[in-house]
């Protein structure tokens, strides 16, 4: 409740990403010294030969840039993925960037994948990795196609990154879901993803990182059975499946049975919604925008949800 007043009377009047910025900041300085008020009882679960400490996690999007990650974890998400990040660094779109639909708790990103940069965010991923908070931590990375990179050359431009990122993730995602990017979205059609998928493949596979793709939440579901199809066939480890309801993961197991991980993400405000994805088929459950309405708290509350 606390929260829910300090977000009306200070952070819903402020500009969203100005809010955030300051949010963020408290989380880097203060996230894991509220472990008292959000410690989540252990729920270990092992997905693409990964042990997650639970099934809840952060989406992409709110710490792009790795800066936070101990933070975050503090609060009781069981893992963190950080991105998007792209092979060289970009501002994104021009501000006012981010929207808060405040009746429906809702927010428009329209971001662009801003972010420092696949050389910056390794080396930060790297000093994080020796430390103590950072050496377990379970962080996803996930990458994507530099604005100005055409789409003739996204296969380096992707490999670049990964060549940079994978060696320290727990996992590699691979993102062509976001409208922000021009022409990104059409590298989901199968013909252009395999290229980008077999090379990025090949890079997770030396350093022995699991891979995922991710998909939008408006693909037809032809198009969500050839991008599943094309996974088992390269050997993919999980589908990253962004949508509000449950019936993306729901399709996605009935067509890849236990031969994939599937993360959903997305539309997760409440404890119950963590359930109906983990009973839909989800092994992972990860969200952002419920972060932001929910607060501090929030996180540990729906983690204890996906115990099973």
């Amino acid at each position: 409740m606390a929260y829910d007043a300090l977000f009306s009377t200070v952070f819903a009047r402020m500009d969203p990403e100005v809010a955030h910025e300051q949010a963020f900041r408290a989380i880097r300085l203060g996230g894991r010294l509220a472990a008292p008020l959000t410690s989540v009882p252990p729920a270990p679960r092992t997905v693409m030969g990964v042990e997650f400490p639970n099934a809840f996690g952060l989406a992409a999007g709110f710490d792009k840039n790795a800066r936070a990650v101990p933070g975050l974890l503090g609060l009781g998400f069981g893992h963190v993925e950080v991105g998007t990040v792209t092979a060289r660094p970009q501002p994104g779109n021009p501000r006012p960037r981010l929207f808060r639909l405040l009746e429906d708790e809702a927010i428009v990103n329209r971001m662009g994948f801003n972010n420092d940069g696949a050389a910056v965010v390794a080396s930060r991923l790297h000093r994080l990795r020796r430390t103590r908070a950072g050496a377990d931590a379970v962080i996803g990375v996930n990458i994507g196609k530099t604005k100005v990179v055409p789409a003739a050359e996204a296969v380096a431009d992707y490999v670049e990154s990964a060549r940079l990122l994978a060696p320290y993730a727990s996992y590699l995602v691979v993102n062509v879901s976001s409208p922000n990017t021009p022409g990104l979205r059409d590298l989901q059609a199968v013909d252009s993803l395999r290229p980008i998928l077999e090379a990025v493949g090949d890079v997770t596979a030396r350093e022995g990182v699991p891979l995922v793709v991710k998909i939008a939440p408006d693909l037809a579901d032809a198009d969500v059975d050839a991008v599943a199809d094309l996974a088992l066939e390269l050997g993919l480890d999980g589908i990253s499946a962004t949508n509000t309801t449950i019936a993306r993961p729901d399709r996605l197991r009935g067509r890849v049975g236990d031969r994939l991980a599937l993360v959903g993400v997305g539309g997760v405000t409440t404890p119950q919604d963590v359930r109906d994805r983990l009973d839909a088929g989800a092994d992972l459950v990860q969200a952002y925008t419920g972060f932001v309405y929910g607060g501090p708290l929030w996180p540990a509350r729906l983690a204890r949800a996906s115990r099973l």
